[in-house]
């Protein structure tokens, strides 16, 4: 499905930063659409006259930003699993997915720790350990029946652990730099980056096969990071020092590029989160752009969003981005210390 986005098709200039990206370092309650704390106007993209077609909505960077508390049990839990000073927010947040009744989950590799907002309870949790391990480094998670997926790269594993913050098993072997995770039916697909493919997983954690290798062809990659997947079951991985999104189908038979290296709109020079939504439009953020860019189900550009900076709908250094049934779009805002909410806006 084409999407008429009412913009000039120019390519826009970027800030590239020298400051070289690390390659490997869910929802809330439906957010109001005005942030008393949001510089006016509320940003929006593509900027006027055209017509907008993503909006900003708020920053996130301590829950009671999403009006949640903790409860009392899950304070002790916190204090019992090393969750530490709980209300001083995010410190680098990197991963997020969002569940199957629009749960927010975000890892946090500065903490390091996982989040977890429960958007029909109004409370949050958060986990610096689960079972004997303490997370090292946590760059994404996946939720889905009440077990938390979450691949620590530090630890080399992916743990799986229940809402109780117990380890239910863990995946070592299979992967070595686990970086990505994205959940398609009953398979969890892991990008790793230690060995330049994609693990897939039953949610039990038996292996059933890998896709991909080191290279630079098609199907082939260097140092995946991320992964998503669609409706349909198709697989989006960023090839990272490839400058470019790849697209698979369920049993891994690639299906198409997105991206590629450049400095102009529509390619990429260290990308980093990928999501899509329900009309098919794939967005994608470039740690070194500090953007989001959008793309449609073709993998044609449509639109910019955002740019360096520290004010709403800007960016430093983005990473994940996870998109709810609700058209709401949220961003890593790795170090801003935020995760960021935005909107599409269909047309009318």
């Amino acid at each position: 499905m084409r999407m008429d986005w009412s913009i000039d098709g120019r390519a826009l200039g970027r800030l590239t930063l020298s400051l070289a990206a690390a390659i490997t370092a869910g929802c809330v309650t439906t957010p109001p659409l005005s942030d008393p704390n949001a510089q006016q106007p509320t940003p929006v993209w593509p900027p006027p006259p055209a017509a907008a077609r993503v909006t900003y909505v708020r920053s996130v960077g301590v829950p009671a930003d999403l009006g949640m508390r903790l409860s009392l049990w899950g304070r002790l839990l916190g204090v019992i699993s090393g969750g530490g000073r709980i209300h001083e927010g995010f410190v680098k947040p990197f991963g997020l997915c969002l569940d199957e009744d629009n749960n927010l989950c975000v890892t946090d590799t500065g903490a390091p720790a996982v989040w977890f907002f429960d958007r029909r309870r109004m409370r949050f949790r958060r986990w610096g350990k689960v079972g004997p391990f303490g997370f090292v480094s946590p760059v994404a998670v996946a939720k889905k029946h009440g077990l938390f997926y979450v691949a620590d790269s530090g630890l080399g594993k992916v743990l799986v652990f229940g809402m109780e913050g117990d380890l239910r098993f863990m995946i070592e072997h299979g992967v070595q730099r686990p970086t990505g995770l994205a959940i398609a039916g009953e398979r969890l697909y892991v990008a790793d980056a230690g060995t330049h493919c994609v693990a897939v997983f039953g949610l039990d954690g038996e292996l059933l096969f890998k896709f991909g290798r080191r290279g630079v062809g098609n199907g082939e990659f260097n140092f995946p990071t991320h992964v998503s997947a669609d409706a349909a079951g198709r697989i989006y991985v960023t090839d990272s020092l490839n400058a470019r999104v790849q697209v698979f189908d369920a049993e891994g038979k690639f299906q198409g590029l997105i991206g590629g290296l450049g400095d102009g709109s529509g390619h990429f020079s260290r990308p980093k989160g990928v999501a899509v939504d329900h009309f098919g439009h794939v967005y994608v953020t470039d740690a070194l752009f500090d953007n989001l860019q959008v793309f449609d189900s073709q993998g044609r550009f449509l639109l910019d969003v955002g740019s360096a900076g520290q004010s709403a709908g800007e960016f430093w250094m983005p990473a994940g981005v996870a998109v709810g049934r609700d058209d709401f779009i949220y961003v890593a805002d790795s170090y801003n210390r935020r995760v960021q909410i935005l909107r599409y806006l269909e047309k009318k």
